[in-house]
């Protein structure tokens, strides 16, 4: 019996300390994207000129490491700050890293339906909720009515632009809901989904909204609802920063 007790010990303890290591390369990978990212962003002219169309620097090394990183995504007071990738479909990154190893965090990633070089009424991107508090786990301190009052911008950077989004939504829902929904026939179809968010919304947010208006959904797992079309998801009116 002692044997038997020693061997699943054993195991149990091989399992947790290979999650751990999965764990502790993920972070360090990151880590290492976000100080290349970071230390661009500290070095560039904020006063410089964009050309349309042309990449901005801080993007320029994270595009030798892989073609796929088009953009930045940051929240406060999260573990959130990671780079954006974009496949021909969503289910490469699901288990990928931005050094497009197998990983059980994946990436952060827009829906290959987006394209950043045109308009986006609606631009999505997804996450794993890890339970190391990384990738997009940090998205349910939105739940905590004090939290989404007093971390009311998302900031996301693409090649090209740059936007602080104002938060304005997020819910608990089940991939019932098409918020997702890339393509509207027309003006009123995509306001009709921006009125139905607003009003799945757990809080109230004074962020005015129009038909106009691009937004961009983030997304990740959720359980509450369904264990396996669950999902819990924050939007944010994008808003263009000036000379970016």
């Amino acid at each position: 019996m002692t044997i038997v007790f020693l061997s699943v010990f054993l195991y149990a303890l091989y399992e947790l300390s290979s999650i751990f290591m999965v764990y502790y390369h993920n972070h360090q990978l990151l880590a290492d994207v976000q100080q290349i990212y970071g230390d661009t962003e500290m070095e560039r002219d904020e006063e410089e000129e964009i050309m349309e169309g042309e990449v901005r620097e801080q993007f320029n090394e994270l595009k030798e490491i892989n073609h796929d990183i088009l953009g930045w995504i940051t929240v406060d007071d999260t573990k959130i700050n990671y780079p954006i990738l974009q496949a021909e479909d969503n289910d490469y990154y699901l288990t990928r890293n931005y050094e497009r190893e197998e990983s059980i965090a994946g990436s952060v990633f827009m829906d290959y339906r987006n394209d950043i070089t045109s308009y986006n009424p609606n631009i999505i991107l997804y996450g794993h909720r890890m339970k190391d508090d990384s990738m997009f786990n940090g998205l349910d301190k939105f739940l905590d009515e004090d939290f989404f009052y007093n971390h009311d911008t998302i900031y996301f950077d693409t090649m090209y632009e740059s936007y602080e989004a104002e938060v304005f939504a997020v819910y608990n829902t089940t991939t019932d809901f098409d918020y997702i929904q890339t393509e509207f026939e027309d003006k009123h179809e995509y306001g009709s989904l921006l009125a139905e968010i607003q009003q799945k919304s757990k809080y109230d947010a004074t962020v005015e909204l129009g038909m106009e208006d691009q937004i961009i959904t983030l997304s990740t797992c959720d359980y509450m609802l369904d264990p396996d079309k669950g999902r819990l998801v924050v939007h944010a009116k994008l808003v263009k920063k000036d000379g970016t």
